[in-house]
């Protein structure tokens, strides 16, 4: 083996004289390909994050039902947090805004919802062989909407004092019976109308699973838009209380954590923040709040070079100074290096 060395202007060849050892390239990248799979296994045993499954419609409707029914019957009279929220779903409420900037209003209805219909009255028609549930649906659709709305109250006030009261931790009323061999539930009201056999027949459905499928049919070859389902949790209990156990929910910093104790995105914490402070944290155009902040100060920042003042902070605080230390103190020797010729 040979080599060259440059001294200067002289180019000398030179022998290796020393001894020599073998040395086997596939060895050593096999050896080195199997520790960091290795390593990368035993990593994320110790810190992966939880494989949880996810929240179905059938889990929910089987542990609570008594809040599936409370829910499906809001969905049913307009009520709920979707039926009202308005734009992107449906054209039932103003949708965030700050003043005269309606963001939610000028993109449109991009995701349709009639809750009612979704959620309620089309997956019911699609049971068959069920001759009361049959005659219960044509009786509700054939009412005005009115009595229909009267039927969902009346319907629906006994499953709410229920859930006053096992918030409360109180005697649930009798007025509701839930058997926990079969999760059915049976409500009694006397001005209910169809309503009562309709809301069964829903609560058998996403108990077997038929809902979720029902909620995420649509004309795309992959199912792969869960707004529907979600949106329906989300009205009801199970999110929320998932979310908490996790230590997910917004007023525990959830946006920033993953499930359980693990570390999430640290770099959203500028954005989660507006969340926790007023007036963003009671109000109900927060998104478009923090939206208008985090947009004023991307601006801010990408403006720096160009604000005076505040481009020129790094030579007022030479903080830079401090972290390239060695650079500048090897530049100050070589500027007296160059010096010192000059003063002989």
């Amino acid at each position: 083996m040979s080599f060259f060395r440059r001294d200067g202007a002289d180019r000398e060849k030179l022998e290796w004289r020393g001894p020599y050892a073998p040395y086997d390239l596939i060895k050593e990248l096999v050896i080195a390909l199997a520790a960091i799979t290795l390593l990368a296994i035993v990593l994320t045993l110790l810190f992966s994050s939880p494989d949880d499954k996810p929240s179905t419609i059938a889990q929910w409707s089987r542990q609570t039902p008594v809040n599936f029914l409370d829910t499906a019957t809001k969905e049913l009279d307009g009520t709920s947090p979707t039926a009202e929220y308005g734009p992107p779903y449906n054209h039932n409420g103003k949708g965030q805004h700050i003043l005269f900037i309606r963001l939610a209003k000028w993109l449109g209805v991009s995701h349709p919802i009639n809750t009612a219909d979704d959620y309620v009255l089309n997956p019911l028609k699609m049971v068959a062989g069920q001759p009361a549930l049959t005659s219960a649906l044509a009786q509700y659709q054939a009412a005005g909407e009115k009595q229909q709305k009267a039927w969902a109250e009346a319907y629906d006030k006994p499953l709410e004092e229920f859930a006053k009261a096992e918030e409360e931790k109180k005697t649930p009323p009798s007025s509701v019976k839930v058997e926990e061999a079969t999760g059915a539930v049976s409500v009694r009201t006397g001005s209910a109308g169809p309503v009562p056999a309709m809301m069964a027949g829903l609560l058998a459905l996403a108990q077997s699973g038929g809902l979720d499928g029902d909620l995420l049919t649509s004309r795309q070859f992959y199912q792969t838009d869960y707004t529907k389902p979600l949106l329906f949790m989300a009205d009801g209990g199970l999110l929320a209380s998932r979310a908490e156990e996790q230590h997910l929910l917004g007023d525990q910093w959830g946006i920033m954590n993953e499930t359980g104790s693990y570390p999430g995105q640290a770099w959203l914490w500028l954005y989660t923040l507006w969340y926790q402070v007023e007036p963003f944290k009671a109000s109900a155009n927060a998104d478009m709040l923090v939206l208008l902040v985090m947009a004023v100060l991307s601006i801010a920042l990408i403006c720096i070079p160009f604000i005076p003042g505040i481009r020129d902070l790094p030579r007022a605080i030479p903080i830079h100074r401090l972290i390239w230390r060695e650079h500048y103190r090897a530049a100050a020797a070589r500027a007296r290096g160059a010096a010192a010729p000059e003063g002989r």
